[in-house]
């Protein structure tokens, strides 16, 4: 995992334009929270089509995920890149407003 920071200077110099960047890092501990119950409420099943070992593995997997998510030792963002065209433009709305209408 690489810095949010190195990811996106290596884009800016491979020709994209850093338009936006959102740290999702909350989102996934929730999501991976959720994941954990939904895996736990069907925990017959996911053992029926793999194993206990399977099930177990993935469940310590997203738990420690998600803690690491909620304690802030691992992250997570999203980086919004344009390709610009000759003429300059990039085609991408203004603002996040605009992205989520």
């Amino acid at each position: 995992m690489e810095p949010v920071s190195d990811v996106n200077l290596l884009a800016e110099e491979a020709g994209f334009e850093v338009r936006d960047v959102e740290n999702l890092r909350e989102h996934y501990a929730l999501t991976l929270r959720n994941w954990v119950n939904r895996l736990a409420d069907h925990r017959e099943e996911a053992i029926k089509v793999s194993d206990e070992v399977t099930y177990r593995t993935w469940r310590l997997y997203m738990s420690a995920s998600a803690y690491g998510f909620e304690t802030g030792s691992i992250n997570v963002n999203q980086s919004l890149l344009a390709k610009m065209s000759r003429d300059g433009k990039s085609n991408v709305p203004f603002s996040r407003a605009d992205l989520y209408a």
